[in-house]
């Protein structure tokens, strides 16, 4: 079972699939190995890039965890939720509103795509996206939360975070000044111990390749866990191993050595 970051990972951060990736994820899978892709993004942000794949089958892990798909391709969106898991995003948006004034926030909304305070840059979300008042904002439980500044250097971000002193929540920052708030204790680590031991795999053999700090759970928990060369240092240090950057393909010796 090997389970695959999408961005900075499997996707450049130009969001490019290049063909070498894709031909070596369509290799490992018709070896036989089940292929997971393992995401922050949302899942109907997900499915274009497991679309592109190649991958019909098998399971997927949305949200940072908090969403995890069967993929089926008689389906009309082409999966169905296996798992959902929520939490009320009213006491952490408010904190963050006082301690964190004029940053973005958007609240999934599942399968669908998000509500936001205020348009965010262009591309950076996907599906549906509703301009609401914080009131709206706030009362539905949630899938997955995310703050973002898009003019603060991600480390005076990533400090404001830490001083807002979040609780009852797990998060991540990303490697731009972007955070992803899923629910207490929900990571992707948490939704592929589920899936894994679903398909029936044995701990043993489970591979992980990521490259942010969203992927630290999932990196500990694989009995392989790679990290890119992109990654932070922190990141690479919670991994196995560190393979080539994203823009070099470092994935594809990963999935090579599998089926050596």
């Amino acid at each position: 079972m090997v389970c695959l970051d999408i961005d900075g990972t499997t996707i450049n951060h130009a969001r490019e699939l290049s063909p070498a990736v894709q031909e070596a994820v369509q290799a490992v899978a018709d070896a036989g190995v089940h292929v997971v892709v393992a995401t922050g993004r949302a899942c109907v942000a997900t499915m274009p890039i497991i679309r592109a794949l190649g991958i019909e089958q098998g399971r997927a892990v949305c949200s940072n965890g908090a969403v995890t798909l069967k993929l089926d391709p008689h389906k009309r969106k082409g999966y169905k939720f296996t798992e959902v898991v929520t939490f009320d995003p009213g006491p952490s948006l408010r904190l963050l509103r006082d301690k964190m004034p004029g940053a973005l926030a958007a609240v999934e909304e599942l399968g669908k795509g998000f509500k936001v305070n205020a348009p965010f840059p262009d591309g950076e979300l996907d599906g549906k996206i509703r301009v609401v008042g914080w009131d709206e904002l706030i009362d539905t439980p949630a899938t997955r939360v995310t703050l973002r500044q898009p003019d603060a250097p991600v480390e005076d971000f990533l400090e404001r975070v830490h001083a807002v002193g979040l609780h009852g929540v797990s998060y991540a920052v990303g490697f731009s000044a972007w955070l992803d708030i899923a629910p207490e204790g929900v990571s992707k680590a948490s939704a592929l111990e589920l899936v894994r031991r679903k398909l029936g795999v044995d701990p043993r053999d489970t591979v992980a390749v990521g490259d942010q700090r969203n992927d630290l759970e999932m990196l500990s928990w694989a009995a392989r866990g790679v990290a890119m060369g992109n990654a932070p240092d922190e990141v690479k240090a919670a991994a196995d191993e560190v393979t080539g950057h994203v823009d070099d393909d470092g994935l594809v010796p990963v999935l090579r050595s599998l089926l050596d």
